[in-house]
């Protein structure tokens, strides 16, 4: 099993040179990832993660998720960016985006503290007026605001339902493993705590109890999860462009960037990608956006997207390049039946399925786009299921990491980020921010 890429219809707009003259670049960027003598190798845990991880924690992880799936009907996931995108992305592909009007064996999964907004909040209070619920909060330090506001709400909740004691046995903290103001929190409390890896960033954590204690508790095998993630680290050690697919990948994307092309489009036809699809943009978009560099990951569902986005894609502004994610196996097969009066005109469709008329939707699609002077990567995937899934994250975390090298830039870092935190604090009167408070009020008067 393994992640294929087709990029025949990407090559039309490039030269064999133009992509071959990356295979240097990307030989360094390999050996410096798995050297970690590259910018940014303190957070290179995951590199290794799929066959060197904690097995006790990984045990416990199990264990607390059907603690979890037993004993409540919602669990409440407190984190932001990478702290959710990775498990919500899993969830959703893997159970469907109904899925918690689906959890017959397992809790419903909602996502909080992931905005600022009160009245998101307030349909979360909505939910579990009358469930019992359990919390797990994810954050390394505990004081980034938008998760902090969530937990603080519900923590006091909790406690009002359960008692102090009860609350505790329904708080699971995901957090750093040794110092942080959320770790000396949950031991003085008594809650069950789950380990941050020190040495893996948030947009690369799905693969650590970040993301696999909720995964867990929606039911999915977390176990064929860190198989297919294990099964690409291997696969994917060749440096050959013409033998690593994700290297081939990186090679046609970076070359396509310098041909004009700025932003990439993921595209996929199964809306259950659509987090996913999130998570990539995450991923990308923080990993390369730096020194005034990087391709803007953008994202559209098809055929749904086609018809609000499909006519810029095909006449407008050539400023993007596609990469369409497919399945070879959906999840499930409906076939359309014969109609006696036959009114809408698809009678031609008896006794194909829904995934051969997706199918055709996609081929059709591409060569329209083809057509329209949109270069398109194809990354064709077996099935859709955990194991899959696993390799494809694997897939995806190597490339933009290497992708990153090859720019020149660090892939592990994020100091753009902090600029609006600075600015929200001061404009909240946190102490400290006083000077700041003052000059930017001035500035939103003007």
């Amino acid at each position: 099993m393994s992640v294929k890429i087709k990029t025949n219809y990407a090559m039309p707009f490039l030269s064999e040179g133009e992509v071959s003259a990356f295979q240097q670049k990307i030989t360094d960027a390999h050996k410096a990832l798995h050297e970690k003598t590259g910018a940014g190798n303190d957070f290179t845990g995951w590199v290794d993660l799929p066959v060197d991880y904690d097995k006790e924690e990984f045990a416990r992880i199990k264990a607390a998720a059907e603690k979890i799936k037993k004993n409540n009907e919602v669990l409440i996931v407190i984190g932001i960016g990478g702290s959710y995108l990775g498990a919500r992305a899993v969830i959703e592909f893997i159970k469907g985006q109904c899925y918690n009007a689906m959890a017959d064996d397992c809790a419903k999964i909602y996502f909080s503290g992931n905005s600022i907004s009160s009245s998101s909040f307030a349909e979360i209070l909505h939910i579990i007026k009358d469930k019992d619920f359990a919390v797990n909060v994810i954050s390394k330090s505990g004081t980034t605001t938008e998760p902090a506001i969530a937990f603080r709400m519900l923590r006091e909740l909790l406690i009002e339902r359960y008692g102090k004691e009860g609350a505790a046995d329904r708080i699971y903290v995901t957090t750093d493993k040794a110092k942080g103001t959320l770790k000396a929190f949950a031991d003085k409390e008594g809650y069950e705590t789950f380990v941050v890896p020190d040495d893996v960033g948030g947009r690369y954590s799905v693969l650590t109890a970040v993301g696999l204690l909720p995964i867990a508790a929606a039911g999915i095998d977390i176990d064929a999860l860190m198989e297919g993630a294990a099964e690409a680290r291997e696969k994917l050690m060749p440096t050959s462009i013409e033998e690593n697919d994700c290297y081939k990948y990186v090679a046609v994307r970076n070359a396509l960037y310098n041909k004009g092309l700025k932003s990439e489009m993921f595209v996929s036809y199964e809306p259950c990608f659509t987090m996913m699809n999130e998570w990539l943009k995450q991923l990308f978009g923080e990993s390369e956006g730096k020194e005034n560099k990087g391709l803007f990951p953008t994202s559209a569902i098809f055929s749904t997207d086609l018809h609000s986005l499909g006519q810029y894609i095909q006449e407008g502004e050539r400023i993007l390049f596609e990469s369409v994610v497919t399945f070879d196996k959906p999840r499930a097969e409906i076939y359309l039946k014969e109609d006696s009066e036959n009114v809408d005109g698809l009678n031609f469709l008896a006794g194909k399925s829904m995934a051969f008329v997706n199918e055709k939707a996609f081929q059709g699609t591409v060569l329209a786009h083809n057509d329209g002077g949109v270069p398109n990567i194809i990354i064709e995937n077996e099935d859709m299921k955990e194991k899959t899934l696993g390799y494809l994250i694997y897939f995806f975390e190597k490339a933009c990491a290497v992708s990153g090298y090859v720019l020149g830039i660090n892939p592990f870092d994020q100091p753009g980020v902090e600029s609006y935190k600075r600015n929200m604090f001061a404009l909240l009167g946190k102490p400290g921010y006083e000077k700041e408070k003052e000059a930017l009020e001035l500035r939103l008067n003007k």
